[in-house]
Order: C-alpha cells, then structure tokens, then sequence
C-alpha cells in the first residue's frame, strides 16, 4: 500500500469520526470528558494526525455520539484500515533508518567490515569503532571481537526475519485483538509431505503433512502469506490460508448487556471491567459468560486474491448443568440498546446453528486484503454451561478450507444465570450492590 493511499485511508476514518461529532452537537470538551480522554487526543483523532492503537475509545466515541448500527460496521471497516495503514508507514520508516545512517551513497567507508546478508545487502560491521590500544590485554579485544561478530548474526538475522514477516491486522482485543484458531486447508493439488514454514509466539501457521489438512496454533496472529503472494503461483505454498480472522471474545451491546458469573463473594471481586479489559478481568476471576456471549470476528484477505466466506458454522463441545456462580453486571443504567446486526446460536438447541438476525443477510461474503467483514455472533443459553467454537468454510480460486474460531486457544463458555444472585456496580459506588430481584 502506498504512502498517499494510506493517508486517504485515514482521512475517511477521520471524516466519519467528525460527522459523528458534529452531528452529537456536542463539544470537543464535552466529548473528551465522556469518554475520559483529553481534548487534544480526541482533536487529533477527529483530524486524522492520529489512529487509535484500539479500536474500544472509537466504538464509546461512536456510542455516545448516537451511531448506527451500519455506522458501527463501517466505523470498525475503517479503523481496520487506517491501523494497518498506519502500522506499514511505521514499518516503512523503521526499514528507511539503517539505510540512511549507511550514507547517501549506499557504499561502507574502507575502515568498515562487510558481512553477506541473503538479500544480497551486506551487513556494515564498523571495525574502527572498536579499535583499542595496544597494551589493552589480549582478552578484552577477544570478548570485543566475540560482541561484534555476535551483533553482526543479529542484524543478519533480523533483516531476514522482517522480509519474510507475514503482514498483520490490529483490531480488537486483550487491548489487542486476539488471532486465534486452528486451521485446516483444503488442497486441491497432490499433497506434500514437506512442512510449511512454521512460527511461533505471535505467529501460529498451518503445517502441512501427507493429508490435506493442517492445523496451527492460537495466539495473537494471523494465518496466510505474506504481501504480494495473493495469486497462484509455483513460489506459492499450497497449503497457505489467503485470510485471517481477528476474535473479540467479549463485545458489550451496551455495558449493561454483559454479564459474568464468578465464582466468588462480591468482597473478594474488583470493580466491572469495560469491553477492552473484559478478557483479563474474566481470566483474572475465571468468570464465565453469563446468560449470553456476544463475540466479533474481523475477518481480512492476506493477499490479492478475493476469498469467499461460504458459510459459519458453531459447535457445541461441552454441555453440562448451568454454573451455581454469582452474577456481576459490567454496568448499569444503560437503557435500551440498539440492536446490530448480528447471527444467532440458541445452545440450547440440540443441534445450535448459526442464524441471521435484526436484518443481516446470511452468507455467503467476500473479503480481501482492502475489503473486510466483521461478523456479530450471539451465542445465548438459558439451561446450559457451554463449551463451544466456531468454524468458518471459505474458498478462493480452486482452493478450500475451513478456519476454527476459538477465544486464544480455548473454547468459547457460556453459561445459563437463570436464578443466580445478581450484582451490580453503580456509577459512584466502590462496592457490588446486591440486585433487587436477583
């Protein structure tokens, strides 16, 4: 993506924030108090000099300011953009630095030493930086020798490691969003039995075998190839998946909408969480979704092929009796919300599916690396404690695969609160209040 393309695609996530602005009536001021940051933050934010790094103050932004529930979706469309815009000029400038400092004519000074990195850039070492005095003893210029020889594999190393980096999106949460999933992938040719490249940390992949599925592990991260590896080619692993999906584990309709139960006394659990700490704070108290599960998933191409998202489908993987938990509310006062556009699992059903709801259509979609989707999944029970994850069919060209949605690795549990004492937090307060009526 080019520079002047990455700054359009800001400028239209700007633009949307200042016509919510304006149409609000209200005042920078104002505006920056409700949603407790400074004034200047939510200037530059609205002028498009700044992207939030998350994606939660744009959608309280939003909120407050009465959007809709299409304006939600494109909002979150453009933040998707403007981020991963923002995170290649970044990128971009870290790359142009070294080159710089070498000189404006690209050569070393005959004092600098030269290692062969594999694109075929040497890698300057500056020997005369470490020149010592003679009567130095011989085992410190031995340990200096060992210091710089060792910083020269790094830089090796790194400079190989940034071109083969596969490009990534930014967007949701455990303050980032969470990329999380086991991958199986279709192939229509002869499978190979040599692995895919593999990472680790960050960046789970799919690995291939002698069947023609693959499966990877979860964490932050997405699953494809690089840019520029979007069309079918020899140099093109066929086992690559060409999309990634980004997982909100705890999206709040409104903070009044999401429930927890913990297993514990309201003295021994912290105040209500907001939608951007929801997952440490339920990691943190082992709490369990109470009564219903909203989850998005933010799903992007990896290359320059369009892939079909055919279909989603949910599956149950644990059912039990409903936790005897106590039931905190993450806020109150809220009112009725405004219902998005989402699909529907009833766990309850003995064969739950995904269906439509308030108005969206049913699939199949489209994305790509410039056009993504986000998906609102309600998944809801009122007689269950339940394991379950989701699994999404996509196809691009002659090629198919399936792509299972986890919360980073573990199922996604939703338990029923029917009956269960209830608490809330009220604004002001610094205890849990007992619900009247449970």
């Amino acid at each position: 993506m080019s520079e002047e393309t990455g700054t359009e695609r800001t400028e239209e996530f700007a633009q949307l924030l200042r016509e919510l602005k304006d149409r609000s009536g209200l005042s920078y001021g104002t505006l920056a108090k409700r949603l407790h940051m400074s004034t200047s933050t939510l200037h530059r934010y609205c002028n498009g000099t700044a992207v939030p790094v998350e994606y939660a103050p744009v959608e309280r932004l939003a909120r407050v300011c009465r959007a809709t529930p299409q304006e939600l979706v494109e909002l979150h469309r453009r933040w998707i953009l403007a981020d991963a815009a923002r995170g290649r000029k970044t990128d971009q400038g870290a790359a142009r630095g070294p080159a710089q400092e070498a000189g404006s004519d690209g050569t070393a000074d005959p004092g600098q030493g030269e290692a062969g990195g594999e694109d075929g850039e040497p890698v300057v070492i500056d020997t005369a930086a470490v020149a010592v005095p003679p009567r130095r003893p011989s085992w410190i210029r031995r340990r200096r020798t060992a210091l710089i020889a060792s910083v020269a594999v790094v830089a090796a190393l790194g400079a190989v490691a940034y071109a083969l980096r596969p490009m990534t999106v930014r967007a949701g949460d455990t303050t980032t969003p969470t990329f999380t999933g086991t991958l199986d992938v279709g192939e229509p040719a002869k499978p190979s039995a040599a692995p895919s490249p593999s990472g680790s940390g960050h960046k789970p992949s799919a690995s291939a075998s002698a069947s023609p599925t693959g499966t990877a592990g979860s964490g932050n991260a997405e699953s494809g190839t690089p840019k520029g590896e979007g069309r079918q080619g020899a140099n093109r692993p066929a086992t690559a998946v060409p999309l990634a999906v980004a997982v909100r584990p705890y999206v709040y309709e409104d903070p009044c909408s999401q429930h927890f139960l913990v297993d514990s006394d309201p003295e021994q659990v912290g105040p209500p969480a907001t939608e951007q700490d929801a997952p440490r704070w339920s990691a943190a108290y082992g709490a369990v979704a109470s009564g219903e599960q909203r989850v998005a998933l933010t799903v992007q191409g990896t290359g320059e092929d369009t892939v079909v998202l055919n279909s989603l489908h949910v599956r149950v993987l644990a059912k039990g009796a409903p936790l005897a938990w106590n039931d905190y509310s993450m806020g109150v006062g809220c009112g009725g919300g405004v219902g998005t556009k989402s699909f529907d699992v009833d766990l309850d059903n003995g064969s739950p599916t995904v269906t439509v709801k308030n108005g969206r259509r049913d699939f199949p979609y489209k994305v790509s690396e410039s056009d993504p989707e986000v998906f609102y999944v309600t998944a809801h029970t009122k007689a269950h404690d339940v394991r379950w994850d989701l699994s999404l069919d996509w196809s691009s060209g002659d090629r198919s695969g399936t792509v299972h949605i986890d919360n980073a690795g573990r199922p996604f549990r939703t338990s029923a609160d029917v009956g269960r004492p209830g608490y809330d937090y009220p604004l002001g307060s610094s205890e849990w209040i007992e619900r009247v009526g449970g």
